[in-house]
């Protein structure tokens, strides 16, 4: 079946980084857009970043713009979310996400906390 496996969080101090990743399986990786959003306690859930089928094409939300970078490896169905400068407010269960084909597919989500 599906599956979308994330791995990578942790507890982190303030202006340090984190590498996230996300393994698929159970469908053709490489035609599906791959996006990371996260969700902070008592708030809705928000794209942080997602990258094109080709990798080729990245998009970020204002708040991580230029600490954070997202990146895909299509021969082992796997994306990627670099966190560098990390702040408090980055603080959140991150969510790996696939999108092609009228599919929409969720893996479980790492946690992220970042603390002194």
């Amino acid at each position: 079946q599906v599956q979308l496996v994330e791995s990578g969080g942790g507890l982190v101090q303030p202006g340090g980084s984190l590498r996230l990743s996300c393994a698929g399986s159970g469908f053709i990786f490489r035609p599906y857009a791959m996006s990371w959003y996260r969700q902070a306690p008592g708030k809705g859930r928000e794209l942080v970043a997602s990258v094109v089928t080709s990798g080729g094409s990245t998009n970020y939300a204002d708040s991580v713009k230029g600490r954070f970078t997202i990146s895909r490896d299509n021969a082992k169905n796997t994306v990627f979310l670099q966190m560098n400068s990390l702040k408090p407010e980055d603080t959140a269960v991150y969510y790996c996400n696939a999108q092609s084909f009228g599919n929409n597919y969720w893996g479980q989500g790492t946690q992220v906390t970042v603390s002194s």
